[in-house]
Order: C-alpha cells, then structure tokens, then sequence
C-alpha cells in the first residue's frame, strides 16, 4: 500500500458495494481437532518459549482431504488472570511469525504479556510450515535488468522474468496456489484456536496481518476476544490499486530521507538542499547501471537497497552514510554492505516472495493485459519515480498468474467486539487513509494516529504514547473515545542520529521488531 498519506481521510466513505461478503464455508468442519502438543525450544532470549504443529485441511471446503502443516511458538502465560491466546502476525505476506511470539511477549509489559499466551506461526505456505512455497530459487540475484524500461528489449526481459515466475509456480505448486489467499488463512487461524482448547482467540497484526486479523473476524466475529491492527492495510484496494498508491508514499519518504540528510550535512557533505541531494542520488542511480557496484549493486538493486529505508528511519543512517561514501568518493564498499544488510535475498526471502506472490495474485483480481500496467507504471514514475516500476515489476506475476483471482472481501463489521487500531500519518507502505478506512468499517473500534510519524509498525518500537494504549487495551479493554476521526493522538517518536553522533544507538527495540516485520505489506 501507498498512497500519499495525506491523501486523505476522505476515503473514510467507504463503498461497501464494491466488495463481496466472505464466502461461507462449504461442507462441513472435522469432529475434533488435536490439541497442540507443545514441545520446549526456548533461546538465550526467550529461555520458555516452546513449538507445535498443527495439521489444517488445505481446502477448508473438504475437511476430510489432504492435510497441511502450520508451525507454532509460545510463550505461556504466567499469570493467573489469564486471558487465553494472542497471536501475532508481522506481515507480508509471507512473512514468518515464529520469532515475532518471543519478541511480543518480551517488549509487552510483563504484566500484561504474563495475561496471554503469545502465539506465533508461519501460515501456509512459510517458513516451517509445510509445504514451504519456493517457485524459483534465487530470483532476486544480482545482476537484474534496470527496472525502468527505457527500452523495448529492458521492458521484455522484465515481463519475461514475471512471466517466467508465475509459470514456475503454477508447474511447481499446482495444487497448492488455489488455496493460497487470505480467507484460507483465516479459517487456518480458527483450526488453531481449536488446537489450543481456546473458545476465543486474541489477535496483533502489523501490515498485511492487519488485513489476515480483519478477515478472520469477519469470518468468527464472536470467536474474537481482542483486535490489535497496527499499519493497516486498506482493504478497498486489495491488492492491485493498493500498490499504486504506495508508489507514491514511498517517494515521498525517500524524499523525507533526502531532507534528513540535507539536516545533517555537517556529517554528509552532500549540501543543504533536499532537491539537489535528491538529483544526486538519481546521478548514483545511472551511474550503477552502467557500472554495478561490487559487479552486484545495480540499479534494481539499488532501489531494493533504499526501499526499507520508506518502513523504518532507524535505517536510514547506514543508507545514507553508503549514499555519501559513493557520490562523495566513489566508493562502494559500503553501499555494496548495505544491499548486502538490507536487500539481498536468501532462501527465506525467496520463500516469503513465493508466498507473497502467490496470496495477493490469488486474493482479488489483477488487470491481465499489460498495457494496462504499462500505462499505470509511466503515469506514477512521471511524479514518484523511486518505485514505480521496481514496484511494479515485483508485483508483475500476478498478470501471468495460473490460477483464476478470488474476489475481494468486505471486512465491514458489526459483530465484532471494539478493536484497537494504530497508525502513523506518513506511513508509507500502508498509508494513513487506509487506517481511516478500517476505522469507519469495523464498528467500536477506536484509532490512534502517531501524528508526523513514517514509521510502518509503530507499536513495540520505542513510542511510549502509543505502547500505553496497546497495553491498557490488552489489558481491560480499555480503549481511547474522541469525537472525531482520530480517537487520540501520540507525538512521532524523535528521528535518528546519525552514527557518528555520540546519541546514535547501536541497536534498538525498533531495529528488533522491523527485522522481523514482512516487507513490502
């Protein structure tokens, strides 16, 4: 998602009618499902934590056919006043959520951690799960053709590439990319709360997980005890228009980094002027095309490089200490270790974007002729160039995908007991509008806007403010009522210093939580 975050709270007027119901579930569920047998598997740094499987059908409409595996881990509650299990979604998808479960119940107050059992799992298709999506080992290599298609011959052998990738899925996982989607997902969630003995689940989503939990409660509304969706995915554009308005929040966070830098250039020395340190990032941008940095950094991957800087700014020291070793000296070392820190992929990588792939082409309808991505493409990179078409082209499978598009689901509900929602207004992988949107369709439910802040995962991460309002809410209930369309604000937390400043941290709880977030949702 990325739409200028300013763009609006307009969108809380939400048309309903362009969505479809869930569907209901065909057939009927199994007598029982096994309960979770848990086994110890505790670190230096979550010494209780313990891991489980649990079997869940692969079509839920045919409980009694084939089987599939979800890995689990918790940390068990300690408390007597228990308040059942909390599972925990970092995004994606395709994001794995094994190590997410120590980290929550570790950065929660542990007072209120000690209420729940904090649950973690990969969902279908991730991590340890099995099967475990893999479509083309190694798709994200070094040495990619430059993302913008400034040629006939640049454009085919990004289309070939898409095209080639949903082709190795579809030979690959046939019987498996029909039930990769969200709704899936979501009833897989329900088969482990019947594993955990639990008559309701309690739920903390960042990202796309934000639009997991909305599907699982508007399929169990009353299975639901606590809503928790921080970053929130806007369901009216799922998935298709969503990534076109993150191009552009994107840009506008590059641009906010550019800014950075111009703040700090007595440590830089890449001038004062946002618009011309900008200009020379895109200078680094042709001249790596040409001459790929380490014979692996080009510019496709330079992009890949800065993108997480537009989800967190405590990277943005590292990238900007590359960007001025190369455009000052021309030295590539540290730009080489950053695509190395931040964007070279491995094999979980390309398992995540298996599984990425796999769900949102599945999840909603994509436009199947290409002239129609072209033309959206050229129109975004005409006033946000950043990501316009490595966005793009990340996303290009899903016009060749094998298996025909679900329809979107309307997450509007009214069942649902009051659920907390948390945003920061200059987000740009899941914009402010979004959150307004899920705000006017889930009823009760109260937003809490980290005013100014970009960062995409706010809670757990530093801001005092907003952790408040997680664990009052976590745990009574306890929620914030305004009168208007943000029910409280919290000020952004400070921006980073850079590393040569004497305040620079050399690792902080947001560093911890956004290396385990799935990207890109």
């Amino acid at each position: 998602m990325r739409t200028r975050a300013a763009a609006l709270c307009a969108a809380a007027a939400v048309v309903a009618g362009a969505l479809t119901a869930v569907p209901a579930q065909a057939g009927t569920g199994p007598a029982a499902v096994p309960k979770a047998a848990w086994k110890k598997c505790g670190t230096r740094d979550h010494p209780t934590l313990q891991c489980a499987a649990v079997r869940v059908p692969l079509d839920h409409a045919n409980p009694s056919g084939r089987r599939i595996t979800l890995a689990l881990t918790r940390v068990p509650h300690t408390a007597r006043a228990f308040q059942g299990p909390l599972l925990v979604n970092p995004g994606g998808p395709g994001g794995s959520g094994l190590a997410l479960a120590g980290f929550v119940a570790s950065a929660l107050p542990r007072s209120v951690a000690a209420r729940y059992d904090v649950v973690g799992f990969d969902p279908r298709g991730v991590g340890r799960s099995r099967p475990a999506l893999n479509c083309v080992p190694g798709h994200f290599r070094p040495g990619r053709p430059d993302s913008v298609p400034a040629t006939p011959a640049l454009e085919r052998a990004n289309t070939d590439r898409a095209r080639s990738f949903a082709a190795a899925c579809g030979r690959k996982y046939a019987d498996v990319l029909p039930y990769m989607d969200t709704v899936s997902a979501a009833r897989d969630l329900d088969t482990v709360r019947q594993a955990l003995g639990a008559p309701r689940i309690s739920y903390f989503g960042y990202s796309y997980g934000t639009y997991l939990g909305a599907v699982y409660a508007k399929l169990y509304p009353r299975r639901v005890h606590r809503l928790v969706l921080d970053s929130i995915v806007d369901p009216t554009g799922v998935w298709y228009q969503d990534n076109l308005g993150q191009e552009y929040a994107f840009n506008d966070r590059h641009r906010a980094l550019m800014a950075w830098i111009a703040a700090h250039d007595a440590d830089y020395r890449l001038g004062r002027d946002p618009e011309r340190i900008e200009a020379r990032w895109y200078a680094m941008r042709a001249a790596l095309a040409r001459k790929p940095a380490g014979g692996k950094v080009g510019a496709a991957e330079l992009e890949d490089t800065f993108t997480p800087g537009g989800y967190y700014n405590g990277y943005w020291p590292y990238l900007a200490d590359a960007f001025a070793a190369y455009a000052r000296r021309g030295v590539t070392g540290p730009l080489v270790e950053a695509y190395e820190n931040f964007a070279a992929m491995d094999a979980s990588g390309d398992n995540g974007y298996s599984v990425y792939t796999a769900v949102q082409c599945r999840d909603a309808g994509w436009p199947r002729g290409w002239n129609r991505w072209r033309a959206d493409a050229w129109e975004v990179y005409a006033k946000a160039p950043l990501m316009a078409w490595n966005n793009t082209w990340y996303n290009a499978p899903c016009a060749f995908w094998p298996t025909a598009p679900l329809r979107r689901v309307n997450i509007a509900n009214g069942k649902l007991p009051p659920a907390l929602l948390l945003q920061a207004t200059d987000d740009a992988a899941t914009p402010y509008a979004g959150a307004v949107t899920v705000h006017g369709l889930l009823a009760r439910s109260s937003l809490v806007v980290e005013q100014g802040g970009g960062n995409h995962g706010v809670t757990l991460s530093g801001n005092r403010c907003l952790d408040g309002y997680l664990a009052a809410y976590l745990t009574d209930g306890r929620l914030p009522h305004g009168t208007g369309t943000v029910d409280a604000v919290c000020a952004k937390s400070p921006d980073p210093k850079p590393l040569t400043s004497k305040a620079a941290s050399a690792r902080s709880r947001g560093s911890a939580l956004h290396g385990l977030l799935g990207l890109r949702r």
